[in-house]
């Protein structure tokens, strides 16, 4: 008979194979950690994103310029035109790329606030559209914020953004 006793070491190899075994599998499960934060990271920012973006939508004055029934009642932003002229102390309006004039309403904060628009300059208006009516024109005049001359101007508008937030640049000469 042979004798095998020599060969005993180098065929039991049970033990080295069970703890390679036992580190690819932490190897593993350490990877598949990572990549869950990963994850989870990814869905963080998805989140902020979608709530940034329902602050407002975007507008082009081109959008507006033609019909704005189709932005009624929703809140847009109107970004960097040109102020055409001032509404008493009620709003301004803003010049569309067609040329015609765009009325804009700043609320009792903004006009309360520091917002200095200047007739020339640029503004950028976030706020919700609404259409003109009589009796929003009538607020306007019997608060003193417009005159009756205004109001004659401002009834030929058909829509006007009840502006929440205006940013606006002073136009060549103006102060900052």
């Amino acid at each position: 008979m042979a004798d095998n006793a020599s060969r005993r070491g180098a065929t039991d190899l049970s033990l080295p194979l069970m703890i390679f075994a036992g580190l690819v599998i932490g190897g593993f499960f350490y990877w598949l950690n990572a990549q869950v934060q990963a994850e989870r990271a990814l869905e963080i920012v998805e989140d902020t994103a979608e709530v940034e973006e329902d602050t407002g939508s975007r507008v082009t004055g081109a959008e507006i310029q033609d019909d704005a029934t189709a932005f009624e009642g929703q809140e847009i932003a109107l970004e960097s035109l040109p102020v055409a002229d001032m509404l008493g102390t009620q709003g301004f309006w803003l010049e569309l790329p067609n040329g015609n004039p765009f009325l804009v309403s700043m609320s009792d904060a903004l006009r309360a606030g520091s917002v200095n628009v200047e007739e020339g300059g640029r503004a950028t208006v976030t706020g919700t559209l609404h259409a003109i009516n009589d009796s929003v024109l009538n607020v306007w005049t019997e608060s003193g914020n417009i005159t009756e001359n205004d109001r004659i101007v401002a009834e030929f508008a058909t829509h006007f953004i009840e502006a929440e937030e205006v940013r606006a640049t002073p136009g060549p000469g103006g102060s900052p």
